[in-house]
């Protein structure tokens, strides 16, 4: 069975994609963004403010699908710049509070809206 995810405490999808979507027992969350749930205005102007953003908007959209940081088993970063890593690398730490899930970090040309990080996840429910 597959179930699209919803919540009001994440930025809504501004395409033709679900927050997320729960099947068999996973939930694959799509890519989120540092934008405010209320206003959709991006919040933050540096790799720090919008790494801590954008994993407070993914961990929305995991306890919709009732989940939870803890059960994430992996992510992928995107990064406008790769000399962001180490930065972005301190607040995803402290954010997940030790707990380590598999992840891939890659830089990309552009992301939506110009921001300067975008993180997706899966993880169990």
């Amino acid at each position: 069975m597959i179930k699209e995810v919803k919540t009001a405490d994440a930025p809504q999808a501004i395409g033709p994609y679900s927050q997320g979507i729960v099947a068999n027992g996973f939930v694959f969350c799509s890519g989120q963004i540092p934008l405010d749930p209320e206003t959709g205005e991006i919040i933050g102007d540096t790799i720090q403010s919008q790494t801590e953003q954008s994993l407070k908007n993914l961990f929305e959209v995991l306890k919709a699908a009732g989940s939870s940081p803890g059960r994430v088993v992996k992510t992928t970063v995107l990064l406008q710049n790769m000399e962001d890593f180490g930065e972005m690398n301190k607040v995803y730490e402290r954010m997940f509070g030790g707990f380590k899930p598999a992840r891939a970090a890659f830089a990309v040309k552009t992301l939506p809206k110009n921001v300067l990080v975008e993180i997706e996840a899966v993880a169990t429910v």
